[in-house]
């Protein structure tokens, strides 16, 4: 197939682009490198520099290439910016999205795989949170992808556009050539490995009296190969669905230091520090309707084997790609 992806040049979507080349497929990215970097780009696909704010942009784009399918991971991506920069969330990840919409509605391409998020469901009344669960976002970001989930809805009903959306809480981990480098860097495990490479003086934990078994939040840490895997299965997928992915367990804040003490063999400070208002004690997906009906299995169900791939790219690439 030939794969259109949007945002290719950031953390997950540079991860998919390589599997699917890997898998024989066609990739274009379309990236504005914003947020993304070309040094995350593979040297196999056909790149191009453009903004999803510019309609005639993509649609050229799209026109040119002519795409089986498209993939979405353009988006903006922090909950506590969006709190206070609402606009530049609905912009970004609703008005731009709705330009790729009307792009691929123009030019005829009929499917797309949406990089969703389990920030959509806010605080769970029960976990793991499954797919009957009631949305529920306290963000402004969650609230962004939400919309634009019920928007393809809609696009699917009056246009034909078959979409997949994907949920997940924390994508970890890397590839042999990509990993994550966000700028700044809000990820638990990136900032860890960053004190064991004398990147950063600690780590800062928020919250150490939650009701779980050692006082630190639990979230469910996903390994960016699984992730990437459940995207291209979902490119084969007739019908238009939404999946929630995780791996049913989760790991605590100092499970994770622990981990990467553990795995590096180097000497990581902490910082007690209060609550964040808003973290509930424990989030995590279930994945059971994506591996009934995807037949989606991942492969790195353990914190440790998504630490050491991480750390094997954070030593190659200690300033991440320095771009």
């Amino acid at each position: 197939m030939r794969i259109f992806v949007v945002g290719g040049a950031g953390y997950i979507g540079s991860v998919c682009a390589e599997l699917l080349l890997n898998d024989g497929h066609e990739v274009a990215i379309f990236d504005n490198l914003s947020e993304g970097h070309r040094g995350a780009v593979d040297a196999r696909t056909h790149f191009i520099e453009g903004e999803l704010a510019e309609r005639q942009q993509i649609q050229t784009a799209l026109s040119s290439y002519r795409p089986d399918a498209v993939m979405h991971f353009a988006a903006n991506a922090l909950v506590g910016e969006s709190m206070q920069k609402p606009s530049k969330y609905f912009r970004n990840n609703i008005c731009n999205g709705l330009n790729l919409l009307d792009a691929m509605v123009a030019t005829g391409v009929r499917r797309i795989v949406f990089s969703s998020t389990c920030a959509i469901f806010g605080p769970p009344d029960r976990v793991p949170i499954d797919e009957t669960a009631q949305p529920r976002p306290i963000s402004p970001y969650g609230e962004s992808k939400l919309a634009f989930e019920k928007i393809l809805r809609w696009y699917d009903e009056i246009h034909g556009l078959k979409f997949v959306c994907l949920r997940y809480f924390n994508a970890s981990g890397a590839s042999k050539k990509f990993g994550e480098d966000h700028r700044p860097e809000t990820h638990l495990i990136p900032t860890v490995l960053q004190v064991a490479l004398g990147e950063r003086p600690n780590v800062e934990i928020y919250g150490t009296d939650y009701d779980t078994p050692d006082g630190t939040c639990i979230r469910d840490y996903i390994h960016i190969l699984d992730l990437a895997n459940a995207h291209i299965l979902a490119l084969g997928e007739a019908a238009s669905g939404c999946y929630n992915l995780g791996t049913g367990g989760g790991s605590s804040v100092r499970e994770v230091i622990e981990s990467s003490r553990k795995i590096t063999r180097r000497k990581i400070e902490t910082i007690d520090k209060p609550r964040r208002p808003g973290d509930p004690p424990r989030l995590i997906a279930s994945s059971e309707r994506i591996k009934k009906e995807l037949g989606w299995q991942p492969q790195f169900q353990s914190l440790d084997a998504i630490i050491e791939s991480a750390w094997k790219w954070h030593q190659k690439f200690p300033r991440g790609y320095s771009d």
